[in-house]
Parts: C-alpha cells; structure tokens; sequence
C-alpha cells in the first residue's frame, strides 16, 4: 500500500490570497501512539478535533503529504452546503435518502459554525444562503425538479425571476434562480488553516510528510520518509487519494476543475454589479459555472472539470483553461470586460460513479471517511467528526446516517479507468450551453 512519495505543494488558489505561513515540521523518527490520521482536509481536521475530545488523555497524530489548505479542502469554491442538489424529478422512494444527506450536510454546516465562532477563525464566514442559477434549456428544466424537491423536502427557498437576478447579482446573464435559506460561504484555506491552528492541544500536525506504506494489523504499521509510526487505530481521510494507500481502488477517481480570480475590483466596478456586496452562484447544470463576489470584492469563476488523472493543472494548462474562464465571465460581466484575472487555480475532487460517499471499517484497525463528489465542506466535516466516534465505539444519528451511505459501483482498471473517468466527466457538460 504505497503512497507517490512525490507530494509538491502547489500555491495556486485560495492560498495565495492570504498572508505566508510557515508549515508545521515533517515527522521524524520511531513513535508509538494510540490514533493516527492521514490527511489534514477538512475531513481529517474535524476527526482529529473530535477524537482530542473523546480522548484527552492520548496523543493524536495527524499527517498531510502537503501543506495544510492546498489540497481539495482549500481548492474548492467555498460552498458550506445545507441541502444537497440531486439532479433529475424527485424520486419518491429517495425522499429518505435525500433528508439523510442532507441531515449529514446541516451537520456539518452547524460544526463549521460553530467552530469559526469559537475560536475567531477570519475566514469570510456568511451564513446566509447562496443562490441556484438557470439560463439555457436543460438548467431551466431542472430548475423545475429542483423547486419541487424543495417543497417536498419543506426547505426554505425564494424563487428568483431574472429582473430580481439582475438586480441581486448585477448580471442579466441568468433568466431563473432558486435562493436557499439555510448554506454558507467561506474562504476554504483560510477555514482550513484556521481549524489547524486551533486545534486541541493533544493533537500534533505535521506536514510534507507523505506517508509511504501502511501495513495492516495490531498495531497498525506507516511508514514515512523520515519515520515510522506504530498506531492502534488509523483514520484515512486523503479522500480520492486513499487509492495510493490501496484502499478504494475501482470504487472512486479524481475530477480535476479548475477557476479564476480577479483582482479586488474598485469602486466604480462594485457599484456597477447588483444590490448583493457578497453571494455565491451555483449553476443548476452540473457542468455550469460557479461564481462567487467574495467579501474582499474578488470575483471568482469556476466552470471546468476533466479527467486528467487526479492531478492539478500545468501552469500552461491552466492559462489554457483561463481563456474559458474568460469567456464565460465576459458575457455575464461585459461592464468589467477590462477587469484582469490575478489568480487561477485548480483543484480534485473525489468522485464515485454512483455519488456515493465512503464511511467506516477497512480492515483489522483502519477507518475511512471521504469522497464528496464536490461537496466536501459542511459533508467532510461531519464525516470526519462521525469517523472519530466510530473509531471510538460511540453511536449517533450522525454515524448511522453516514454508515447508510450507498455502496460504491466498481470502476474497470486502467487503462479502461482513464477512458470510462474522461467520458463520466464529459457526460457532465452535455447540454451546458449559455450556463457554462
């Protein structure tokens, strides 16, 4: 079960938004220890924090092959989600399953919240909703099914013609939204490296330090680099990358997508835009757009996704991709046509064919909790913290309704992988059109 030893930090995204930070030093030498974490996401964070309650006593490890905030809790566009979109007309031998989900989101959401108030974590944290966008024909039609589960689910929403659009958002590129009551918006890597630097104080953070070898048993057996770790319990929380540890290989892939940031834009440009000084857009098409008017006056857009074997984008390829960014930023915003890009970034998302997630028992002493299917942040957060309890021996309705997650469909080997993951992701734009 080997991991890549080859984990460079790559600092584009969200990271480079924020002031240096020096990363915490690489773990050296021979330990014994009673938990250890692999991964310092969201997922591996919230684990981490609830296992330093359930045992204070017992020091706990937690390891991440980069530096905290690059990997996918750090790249993603910053939605806290509350209630999950599930595409298509509601099902109604689905509808619990729906509200388990979502039950696990608002979960996590509350942890989240929670957290940033308690230890003054500046993370551009809002809790105030985010919107659904629809322009082209496919998006308008499931905006339809959208509105119905909605009112089948009872969750609070506003419909949203295009003039109120228009007028929200400053942009009369969309012609129908939804706005949800309940969701958030944050800044990622400033969540994620918040939650790392207030972590309790029996838990110690290393980073650059990937682990090379896990060898199953009583103890567990890592190996690393520089060092060797004897555990009774092991969490993996590396999402799409459990599959280098050998765990989860044909049950899940990662969806390489990718965005840009503009640079602060000045008065006169905020004012030209809509009533809203901060929102999120998510478009209702899953191969749509996603924008967000950041706090600190940024626009970002994100409307790529590929397979590109579970790695970030070349510096080129990523410019290429900007070109996409561009045009589609243009025909919402031809006003600020002259506003440049400062930033790009790209980031992997664990995906599994059927959208499941996974939770639980691997083998002999090895836990599990990951992939998101982009919906990582209020979901990995309550994974994680449901992980540590079960690690624990301690039962909740969080727990049973991360355990009743849907087994994974079996993905082919490579090189069928690669052609079958390239075409599930290009499945994904069909239909776009102006959403894109």
């Amino acid at each position: 079960m080997r991991l890549s030893s080859s984990h460079p930090t790559d600092h584009h995204g969200w990271a480079e938004l924020l002031p240096p930070r020096a990363p915490r030093a690489p773990l050296r030498g021979s330990h014994r220890l009673p938990w250890v974490i692999v991964g310092a996401g969201l997922t591996g964070l919230a684990c981490a924090r609830r296992l330093a309650e359930l045992h204070p006593n017992d020091r706990i490890l937690l390891l991440d092959a980069r530096e905290v905030g690059q990997a996918a809790s750090g790249r993603n566009s910053g939605f806290v989600v509350a209630t999950s979109h599930f595409p298509g007309g509601v099902v109604e031998e689905h509808l619990a399953n729906y509200r388990r989900v979502n039950r696990i989101n608002l979960a996590g959401l509350e942890l989240l919240d929670a957290q940033v108030a308690a230890n003054a974590i500046d993370c551009l944290w809002q809790r105030e909703g985010f919107i659904h966008t629809a322009t082209d024909t496919a998006a308008l039609r499931e905006h339809g099914h959208f509105v119905d589960y909605l009112q089948r689910l009872e969750v609070e929403h506003s419909l949203l013609a295009a003039e109120e659009l228009a007028g929200l958002l400053g942009t009369r590129h969309y012609r129908a939204g939804i706005r949800i009551g309940d969701g958030g918006l944050v800044q990622p890597a400033a969540l994620v490296r918040g939650l790392a630097d207030t972590l309790p104080a029996n838990v110690d953070l290393h980073e650059n330090c990937a682990v090379d070898f896990i060898e199953s048993g009583r103890p567990v057996r890592l190996l690393l680099e520089e060092a060797e770790v004897l555990a009774d319990k092991v969490v993996i929380a590396a999402n799409y990358e459990a599959t280098r540890l050998g765990f989860l290989r044909a049950r899940i892939v990662g969806s390489t997508l990718a965005g840009s940031f503009t640079r602060p834009l000045v008065d006169e440009e905020l004012d030209s835009l809509g009533s809203l000084r901060e929102w999120g857009a998510i478009s209702l098409h899953g191969g749509g757009a996603t924008l967000r008017l950041t706090r600190d006056r940024r626009i970002s857009i994100r409307n790529t996704a590929e397979y590109h074997g579970s790695a970030l984008l070349t510096d080129a390829e990523l410019a290429r991709r900007q070109a996409i960014h561009r045009a589609a930023f243009d025909k919402r915003f031809p006003r600020l046509a002259r506003v440049e890009f400062e930033f790009g970034w790209s980031g992997v998302e664990g995906i599994s064919r059927n959208g499941t997630n996974f939770f639980g028992r691997q083998r002999d002493a090895i836990y599990l909790a990951g992939g998101y299917n982009g919906s990582g942040v209020s979901r990995g957060t309550a994974f994680g913290t449901a992980i540590a309890d079960y690690a624990s021996g301690a039962t909740s309705q969080l727990v049973s309704d991360c355990l009743a997650s849907a087994p994974a469909s079996w993905l082919p080997p490579r090189p069928l992988l690669d052609l079958a993951a390239a075409l599930t992701v290009r499945k994904r734009f069909r239909g776009v059109g102006l959403d894109r």
